[in-house]
């Protein structure tokens, strides 16, 4: 399939593995890489520029396709050294870097200079018009429905895409909800030029995470997210266990009196407990609605194969055939 962001990005599939803090390491990112889609290093999650150049390395290793970074930018009074990671990214000969959090403008002249692609999430239109002007090539919309930050303006992508493809001239990937061949087309057919999946993909073969992680993934319906923080103005979905219910009665307790140091012990540190631990219900971890529509744990090249057959099979012969009729 050939689009705007196949032509960008230089990969066979219009399928995006976005970042995802201690799922995407080189393993995920390469296998990704390797079965057509673009292949995430999740740059934060490597603790220092050098961890992150040699987790870069270790996935040059694996695949000789592209594959990029993912840089956020985080609203805290220490920030992390990012001149420092994105050094780290030039020198790895990285051509795509997946920006999120705050604006990435004042690091926008470094990754330019590099030749690096730059593709930012962004959870409204407002936010992707801004990422335009100031020179991304591309923006990945996220909706209501995903995991992580999905905003404060509570617009799902039914709705948000077309939004987006009104106002925007760069290309866009739909991120929220992804999940099959049934996606990829949804996504088409409203503006979008490919799609992000994160959920997802942490229920593949090749995530290096807890098999119990990925079991909850696949256990988990529609029903089974929550949103946190949104009093806080910082609203997450992660997937609901004993440490968001406990975190959640803080936050009615609380109501508008709120303060995160409140529920530290629910949101800081819980990753590497989760992710490589196993401990299910240590606190608040992402995950979209869409683990609803995750049956399975396919290795990526047979999820990426089946993704694009459906579609496929629902562009050419379903949908064409309404018209034929």
């Amino acid at each position: 399939m050939k689009t705007r962001i196949t032509e960008l990005f230089g990969i066979r599939h219009p399928i995006i593995q976005g970042g995802m803090h201690y799922v995407g390491f080189a393993e995920l990112a390469a296998a990704v890489s390797n079965a057509g889609g673009l292949g995430i290093i999740t740059g934060l999650t490597q603790k220092t520029p050098e961890l992150l150049a040699r987790e870069i390395a270790r996935c040059h290793e694996m695949t000789d396709k592209p594959f990029g970074v993912n840089l956020t930018f985080l609203p805290t009074f220490a920030s992390p050294p990012y001149p420092e990671y994105i050094a780290a990214i030039v020198e790895g000969g990285i051509k795509a870097v997946e920006t999120a959090g705050r604006s990435p403008e004042a690091y926008m002249p470094a990754l330019k200079a590099a030749g690096i692609k730059v593709i930012h999430k962004c959870t409204s239109v407002r936010h992707a018009l801004k990422a335009e002007r100031i020179g991304c090539d591309a923006v990945s919309v996220d909706g209501f429905e995903c995991g992580g930050h999905p905003g404060e303006d509570d617009v799902p992508n039914m709705i948000l895409l077309p939004r987006a493809a009104e106002e925007l001239k760069i290309p866009f990937v739909a991120s929220g909800g992804m999940a099959d061949g049934r996606s990829l087309v949804a996504a088409l057919a409203l503006g979008a030029e490919g799609m992000n999946m994160g959920t997802r993909f942490i229920a593949t073969k090749e995530a290096p995470v807890h098999a119990n992680v990925k079991q909850a993934i696949v256990n988990a319906s529609e029903l089974d997210t929550r949103l946190i923080m949104r009093s806080l103005r910082n609203t997450e979905r992660v997937i609901n266990n004993a440490g968001v219910e406990r975190l959640m009665e803080i936050e009615r307790a609380k109501g508008d009196a709120l303060k995160i140091d409140d529920i530290m012990d629910q949101v800081a540190g819980i990753y590497p407990k989760v992710m490589t631990e196993g401990h299910m219900d240590a606190g608040a971890w992402s995950c979209g609605m869409v683990a609803g529509l995750i049956h399975d744990v396919p290795s990526c090249a047979e999820l990426i194969d089946r993704i694009m057959a459906q579609a496929d099979e629902l562009i050419a012969k379903r949908l064409a055939g309404m018209l034929r009729g």
